[in-house]
């Protein structure tokens, strides 16, 4: 049986909940920018076909999850709590999802199946720069107003 507790104490309860998917987002966007999206560019033209096939499967894994929680929470708490901070916070996401959206996964999808795409590769790591800097202000935010 499944029971489901109520938030008791629901700006705290909501707060570390949003530490959660900012943290794990912030962690995760530094990463890619500092270390995987540009290691892209190491590889040849038919390797990295192969390779961005592996590897965009096994992110999606990890970032939809991430991505799917943070919204979901963003929105909830706009809609429970409206106010200056949670709107302009979901703001945020939901830039970094038109960002993710619009920009990172078409390039993304030419990477995997056009030859060459050296110069798709490097176009993700300077587009994926405004990414690394939402989720980051996303996250200090988030760490300021932490227990306000």
């Amino acid at each position: 049986m499944i029971v489901l507790y109520p938030l008791t104490n629901y700006n705290m309860d909501i707060e570390v909940i949003k530490i959660v998917f900012d943290t794990g987002l912030f962690v995760l966007i530094w990463i890619v920018q500092l270390v995987i999206y540009p290691g892209l560019c190491y590889y040849n033209d038919v390797d990295i076909k192969r390779w961005h096939q592996v590897y965009t499967k096994r992110i999606t894994i990890i970032v939809l999850p991430l991505m799917l929680g943070q919204l979901v929470v963003y929105a909830i708490d706009s809609y429970l709590s409206p106010g200056f901070e949670s709107i302009a916070l979901l703001v945020l996401v939901l830039l970094n999802w038109g960002l993710t959206f619009l920009l990172a996964v078409p390039l993304h999808n030419v990477i995997g199946c056009a030859l060459p795409c050296q110069q798709e590769r490097q176009q993700l790591v300077k587009v994926n720069w405004l990414r690394t800097a939402l989720w980051t202000i996303i996250f200090i935010i988030s760490l300021a107003y932490y227990g306000k």
